[in-house]
């Protein structure tokens, strides 16, 4: 499974879980109607104040009715408003001491303890939802209860008022712990809400990542193929182009048996080149086979070099034990790609091949007697100095390159052996 695949299956299953899970944002925000709190006080006033018209002759008188129900409309009115000033400390002031008196007035009116209960009960659940366990909350819950003794005592006996406190006290102990117990449910909540936000953040950034590492990868495997086709088809062609123009020159030279000689070789690195260019392309379509030792590997090039160009080349190897593949291919490539150079471009006699690895690194140097060259002239788009500072890169390696004019040149690589071989790609 890919990791855009991943991406887009962890963002289906977030929004499944978003279109089923509720918003909250303090006391006003509960499952599907984030007014269901208000809702439930809306039902609770409006239901005592019906019922104590009805059982209460006073409130029959039709303005003492219309005070009645508009007192209570706005007491509902300012609880529907909570959202507003909930976040003004000054206004939540304001708002404690108009519910109150609202409250111990409508108690007043009604004559009835049931009533009172409800009023400041609800009062009460609300100090304690909107400033949480605090000084302010409890401020609040002591006014209100005040004001509901005060109206009590109104209609009940001292003996009766009594039993009665005692009796209220459990409830207010119960109204305080649910509503405690419903507010942390909301915070837990929110932090689920909060949690589901930040999963969309990096499912969105992972996604975005997915298609970045998809491009990357695409770049990669394009340089790479284009680094494989020149070190094989590029590289064996030159090669074969430098032995025929040798046999050409000899046979114009009236030597057949050294033309001959050259034609054999171009005939064997043909083949050679040949199977190079399969191996290439099965690497493309598979994992990477056995690569020989690069000892080995350098001896054939070097000689494979020194036939088709008649130059003589010294080669010195010094190595510890096996090398890794990816090295063994890397250096390989390197020094095959510096020696077409000598061969195409430097007109050199003699060149000199030298391969040390010590501890931390393998080192690489190919120096000929040529004509020499200005570096800083040479064209930004030489495929081959390019192949050889991309391989050098992608192991974690360095490659550094002197020349003058009548001096030959040196190429010095140094390849670290505690590279993974996975390089950028």
């Amino acid at each position: 499974m890919s990791i855009r695949t991943i991406a887009e299956r962890d963002q289906l299953i977030y929004n499944e879980g978003m279109s089923n899970t509720p918003l909250f944002s303090g006391i006003q925000k509960v499952e599907r109607d984030p007014n269901l709190f208000v809702w439930f006080l809306t039902f609770v006033v409006g239901s005592l104040s019906i019922w104590s018209y009805f059982k209460n002759p006073a409130l029959h008188n039709t303005l003492v009715a219309l005070v009645y129900f508009a007192l209570a409309l706005l007491h509902i009115v300012l609880h529907w408003i909570l959202g507003l000033i909930a976040s003004q400390p000054r206004k939540q002031f304001w708002y404690i001491l108009v519910q109150g008196v609202l409250a111990f007035i409508i108690s007043w009116m009604a004559r009835e303890i049931g009533v009172i209960l409800g009023l400041y009960m609800g009062l009460l659940g609300e100090a304690v939802g909107l400033f949480g366990l605090n000084r302010r909350a409890l401020f609040s819950s002591a006014f209100y209860l005040t004001l509901a003794t005060v109206n009590a005592s109104l209609i009940m006996d001292w003996s009766a008022l009594g039993w009665t406190v005692v009796g209220v006290i459990p409830m207010v102990f119960f109204v305080v712990a649910y509503v405690v117990l419903y507010m942390r449910q909301i915070e837990a909540r929110e932090q689920a809400q909060s949690l589901l936000a930040e999963l969309e953040v990096a499912n969105r950034q992972l996604s975005e990542y997915a298609a970045r590492v998809e491009d990357l990868t695409l770049v990669n495997e394009r340089q790479r193929m284009a680094r494989e086709l020149h070190d094989t088809l590029s590289q064996g062609l030159a090669g074969l182009i430098l032995q025929l123009e040798a046999a050409d020159a000899h046979l114009t030279k009236e030597h057949p048996k050294r033309a001959r000689q050259i034609v054999g070789a171009a005939m064997e690195q043909a083949r050679e080149t040949l199977a190079n260019a399969r191996r290439a392309i099965g690497d493309l379509r598979s994992a990477v086979g056995p690569v020989p030792g690069l000892e080995q590997a350098l001896d054939e090039e070097v000689e494979r070099f020194e036939n088709g160009t008649g130059i003589s080349c010294n080669l010195d190897v010094q190595l510890k034990g096996e090398l890794p593949d990816f090295l063994v291919e890397a250096g390989l490539r390197i020094v095959s790609e510096a020696l077409t150079n000598v061969a195409r471009h430097a007109q050199a006699s003699h060149a000199w091949v030298r391969v040390e690895a010590s501890q931390a690194e393998l080192y690489l140097e190919v120096r000929d007697d040529g004509l020499g060259f200005n570096p800083e002239a040479v064209d930004a788009g030489h495929y081959g100095l390019l192949g050889m500072r991309e391989r050098a890169r992608l192991v974690g390696g360095t490659i550094d390159m002197s020349s003058e004019k009548g001096q030959g040149t040196t190429v010095r690589v140094r390849l670290p052996l505690s590279s993974d071989g996975s390089g950028h790609e």
